[in-house]
């Protein structure tokens, strides 16, 4: 094999989503008007994510979900308040950052991106019910660690506030989401039931259940997924999946577009460093190994489980967050997120086709969504 052919071969192994993401923070290095403000990057993610979130429970349908539900709800729910934990502790005690600011950086790197991850799945063939959990768990965990972000934002925020916040606000966030993800499901179940809804009228549907549940100031985002795996045995429009995968490239040009290369330290990049491979190899294995012991998943489907765990979209979307609202060490944040997503991205995301390959994980059937 030639070297312009180890090129190629090494070329199709890097993740698009990579790709976009250095790109469009080059361009915004090299043509500073195009770098986005946090707010509108804010608004750009929240739409995108809907869409991504409602495809992607639509993927999952209600009776894949049924297979492995009890396996999803324990690693979206326990498995990000455990890795969170963990990283918060690395933080601390190894970067020295205040609780507050470990707390806040944890919450934006342990969950999981499920643009990544329902992209990966999907062109590296892999399949089965590995790849239905972590689908889930990329749907459950990231409201989870968005609900934990804005409790801790609102701790960071407020002199006069004790840590019960954090868990009133997170509580307030699942059980309202989860509510309105079902009502809506349900809604949506029953239109289906008399028409045949496009692209245009499930998106539009996934925006109505966002709202209310926004509006009741609960988890949009876990109410969109809910909403999303109900109707997704009964329907599967021909472009709800490219409506997804431009989300996706939406959302990691414009998250690449408030990146200031220029501006990252050598020191904030080492501690990117230091944190990725924490939560890849220390964290999540720690976090999520009990929790699949229980499981009849076999040992390397366990393994592999715990290997993809993508980082994407969502953690730099929530070090956003921090940024908007101005909390001590807010660009820190940011700068270590980046280079912990892309490095996760690259890493892990670049190796997914060759460890399912070793470890002989069950590729996708070759079959249309039901």
């Amino acid at each position: 094999m030639n070297r312009w052919a180890y090129v190629e071969r090494a070329w199709a192994t890097i993740p698009s989503a990579a790709v976009y993401l250095v790109v469009a923070a080059v361009v915004s290095g090299v043509f500073p008007g195009t770098r986005l403000s946090v707010v509108n990057v804010e608004r750009i993610g929240t739409a995108a994510l809907v869409v991504i979130l409602f495809d992607g429970g639509a993927s999952i349908g209600l009776r894949r979900f049924r297979e492995a539900a009890w396996t999803i709800a324990a690693l979206g729910v326990l498995g990000t308040f455990a890795t969170a934990g963990l990283l918060a502790l690395f933080a601390h005690w190894a970067l020295g950052l205040a609780w507050i600011t470990s707390g806040l950086l944890a919450a934006a790197i342990a969950p999981t991106d499920p643009a990544v991850v329902f992209s990966l799945l999907g062109e590296r063939g892999v399949g089965g019910r590995v790849s239905t959990i972590l689908e889930g768990e990329s749907g459950a965990n990231d409201p989870v660690g968005i609900a934990l972000m804005l409790g801790l934002l609102e701790l960071a925020t407020h002199a006069d506030k004790s840590f019960w916040v954090v868990i009133r606000i997170f509580a307030e966030q699942m059980a309202i989401g989860l509510a309105a993800g079902v009502l809506g499901g349900l809604v949506g179940r029953r239109l289906l039931h008399h028409v045949r809804l496009r692209t245009v009228g499930l998106l539009a549907l996934a925006a109505c259940v966002y709202a209310v549940a926004a509006v009741a100031d609960g988890s949009g985002f876990l109410a969109v997924f809910v909403a999303g795996v109900l109707v997704g045995d009964l329907s599967a429009p021909p472009h709800a999946e490219r409506a997804a995968t431009l989300a996706e490239i939406v959302v990691f040009v414009a998250l690449g577009l408030t990146i200031d290369l220029g501006g990252l330290t050598g020191a904030h990049a080492a501690e990117g460093l230091a944190m990725a491979a924490i939560a890849a190899l220390v964290a999540r294995p720690l976090a999520l190994v009990p929790l699949l012991a229980p499981t009849t998943l076999r040992a390397r489907e366990q393994l592999f489980v715990v290997w993809a765990g993508l980082k994407g979209a969502v953690p730099i979307l929530l070090a956003a967050f921090a940024l908007g609202k101005h909390v001590t060490d807010a660009r820190r944040i940011y700068d270590i997120v980046f280079v912990v997503v892309l490095l996760s991205v690259l890493l892990q995301g670049g190796t997914i086709a060759y460890v399912a390959r070793r470890l002989g994980i069950e590729e996708r059937a070759a079959t249309p969504r039901a």
